[in-house]
């Protein structure tokens, strides 16, 4: 479950913009990539996000009036809702009460004949029996759990009100979770409901069952005007129920309110969802100070942390990442250079941390590995020392201090940036500990900056660069990884190739790639597909298709486990919701149709690390259409023993119409898979399936 491919690249974007969304990092700038955003997940809605929770706070403390001040200053058609009106002043009917005093409940009485009643004539039919009810809080005692009134004493009747107000808020305000977030809330609950459904345990539950909770906001009310409204497509109220898990009234309110949007109700049904937002910002703040993304606020640890012998390597604890000043470093050496970056022709990154470097330092770029070995040390340092300038770009990390803050005068302070002689000296003391101590001696930070400086490396594609400096950190790493061998071979050889250097490209085929193949044979055809690019090196295919980025990560997680760095959690949640998500769409052999919403499909991306058919270009034959006439290809399917993805059982495949499944799903509340499989049995007669299960009946 944790094997499963992800798109680091295409995960540091999403986890960018939710850390500006949500202003955690100190930047100015606007999201990194203007297509992961819409108006409606921008960071725009950022205030009335504010807003909101300032207005579910006061709700669950019970300061009622607090809230409507909020109301009527930022959203003041909620007030002129009558059904809505009703359900906050009958609360403040009860924090009156609860308060205990006489003058309290002489308050009460008169807020009754002024505001309560003549509000519960209006409000909603039912409203005016609820009126009545609530009268006996003045008879039974707040403690007393057997009276007929102790669901409205109940301090979760709080709760709920500040929910459904929220739920109300959002759709109004536009003010919908980050992307990221709601993606987070998705794969999970997909994750859980899979993991339950097939028997399996969860190798991550111990941080997905905290991370969302159990409980959701009620739904939003729709108006009365729109329950007349013509009746929805049953491939969208379908859609939209298995998706969130509710009930087809439930997924018909929800379109009912979004008046039809089906991408609307599914990001008003996403809000809903309870996520703890401290565990998610600890864990966002975990994976951009691996990935180099944000600085870590520390200076040092209270103790090295030890190189661990292979036998007896071990994870150092997983809040590891949290402690440490973690900080990337962009090396470059001034030997042998060679024009072409290769991390330039594969699109410019996700942060802009990286375009300020001066393009002149590409021509230190060296393939040919012919470094002479007294200035191996000389090269570390300047590594290092270059890599200083990077620990300056990083943002600092700020965190949530504003939401106590009166909203609508929101001021944030801004630290000054770390002065490049600051950054360059305190590089120049880690350079001079890495030098005079050794690996197996440097503390946990300033094994983050190297490990941060190798995947630099490896982005950028100077394969010989890494292999060297980390045969001199670590003479065994390599034999205990082959394939991460392999690969940067196979980069240095392409790079060779592209820059017309072929009797050094086959020096390094002859020298690395053909030994290693040879205890490998799974490295064989890979190797005969690197060899094929001596046909045509002016390509620019050769260059273009490197997964450069996956390889670095590849490489970042391998060689920080080696040094005792254990990879994020994130990083582990991401793995194994994005198989379950796959493997869950196979089991219901649909497409999602929310995935390029959530960008789960970019996501997934072929972004593998192994180099293989590189010249091979990737096509999208799958669509998802959310019209009547769809038309699904199934075939009989079954569910493997270990309860992994489902194996084919026959290879004759079923064409079976779109509305047929949705009207045996409809008739008899099946799953779409289990309906595809009945309609398998009656050639795709939706009514004789029907017929015949209501025969047995």
């Amino acid at each position: 479950m944790d094997s499963s491919p992800v798109n680091w690249e295409a995960l540091d974007a999403l986890i960018i913009d939710f850390a500006k969304s949500e202003n955690l990092i100190e930047d100015s700038s606007p999201p990194s990539s203007p297509s992961l955003t819409s108006p409606s997940l921008s960071s725009s809605s950022y205030h009335s996000r504010l807003i909101i929770r300032q207005i579910r706070r006061s709700l669950e403390t019970g300061d009622i009036d607090a809230a409507i001040d909020l109301f009527g200053a930022h959203a003041s058609f909620v007030l002129e809702d009558h059904r809505l009106l009703f359900r906050l002043q009958k609360q403040k009917f009860i924090e009156l009460l609860r308060r205990g005093t006489t003058e309290d409940r002489v308050d009460a009485i008169d807020y009754l004949r002024k505001s309560l009643a003549p509000c519960a004539l209006n409000a909603y039919p039912e409203a005016y029996e609820e009126f009545k009810h609530v009268l006996l809080a003045f008879i039974y005692e707040k403690d007393d759990q057997t009276s007929p009134v102790a669901n409205e004493w109940a301090e979760k009747r709080r709760y709920e009100i500040a929910g459904l107000m929220s739920s109300v808020l959002r759709a109004h305000l536009h003010a919908y979770n980050p992307l990221f977030s709601m993606t987070l809330r998705y794969l999970i609950s997909i994750h859980k409901g899979f993991c339950f459904r097939q028997g399996i345990v969860s190798p991550i539950s111990n941080l997905t069952e905290r991370l969302l909770l159990e409980e959701r906001d009620p739904p939003a009310i729709p108006q009365e005007s729109l329950y007349e409204a013509q009746p929805f497509d049953e491939v969208d109220v379908q859609a939209l129920a298995h998706a969130v898990e509710l009930t087809r009234q439930g997924a018909i309110d929800s379109l009912r309110f979004a008046k039809g949007d089906l991408f609307q109700a599914f990001q008003n049904e996403i809000c809903r969802m309870r996520m703890d937002a401290a565990m998610l910002d600890e864990l966002v703040r975990e994976y951009c100070v691996y990935r180099g993304i944000v600085e870590s606020g520390m200076q040092t640890l209270s103790e090295p942390l030890k190189v661990n012998p292979p036998e007896s390597r071990c994870c150092s604890s997983r809040d590891s990442s949290l402690d440490v000043d973690c900080s990337s470093a962009k090396c470059s050496n001034s030997e042998n250079s060679a024009t072409t970056d290769l991390s330039s022709m594969q699109g410019t990154d996700v942060e802009s941390r990286y375009a300020s470097e001066p393009t002149n330092n590409l021509k230190d770029c060296s393939t040919s590995g012919s470094h002479q070995s007294e200035n191996s040390r000389s090269s570390l340092l300047r590594n290092r020392s270059h890599g200083a300038g990077e620990r300056s770009k990083r943002k600092r990390w700020r965190g949530r201090h504003d939401e106590l803050d009166f909203i609508s005068d929101i001021h944030f302070s801004r630290c000054g940036k770390q002065e490049v002689s600051t950054a360059m000296q305190v590089a120049s003391t880690t350079i001079s500990k890495f030098i005079l101590q050794g690996v197996e001696n440097t503390n946990g930070e300033d094994k983050y900056e190297i490990v941060l400086g190798m995947k630099e490396l490896a982005s950028r594609g100077m394969a010989a660069e890494v292999v060297k400096e980390i045969n001199e950190l670590d003479p065994n790493f390599f034999a205990e990884n082959p394939v991460l061998l392999f690969q940067l071979k196979q980069v240095e050889f392409l790079k060779l190739v592209g820059l017309g250097d072929h009797s050094g490209a086959l020096r390094v085929a002859c020298s690395h790639l053909g030994p290693l193949a040879a205890s490998d044979p799974n490295l064989l055809k890979p190797l005969k597909e690197t060899l094929l690019f001596l046909l045509r090196p002016n390509e620019d295919a050769l260059v273009t298709g490197l997964p450069l980025h996956a390889l670095a990560t590849s490489l970042q997680v391998a060689f920080g486990k080696r040094l005792g760095i254990e990879e994020p959690q994130l990083m582990r949640i991401m793995r194994a919701t994005l198989h379950t998500h796959s493997e869950w769409f196979k089991l219901q052999m649909w497409k999602d149709c929310f995935e390029s919403l959530l960008r789960i499909d970019s996501l997934k991306e072929n972004n593998t690390p192994v180099l293989t058919s590189l010249a091979t270009s990737k096509s999208n034959t799958d669509s998802c259409t959310l019209g009547s006439s769809q038309v699904t290809i199934s075939s009989t399917t079954r569910v493997s023993d270990d309860g992994g993805s489902p194996n084919q059982a026959s290879s004759r495949d079923v064409i079976h119409d779109e509305n047929a499944i949705l009207q045996v799903m409809e008739f008899l509340a099946l799953p779409r898979a289990d309906a595809i499989h009945l309609l398998a049995q009656y050639n795709g007669n939706a009514e004789t399936a029907i017929q015949q299960i209501f025969t047995y009946l």
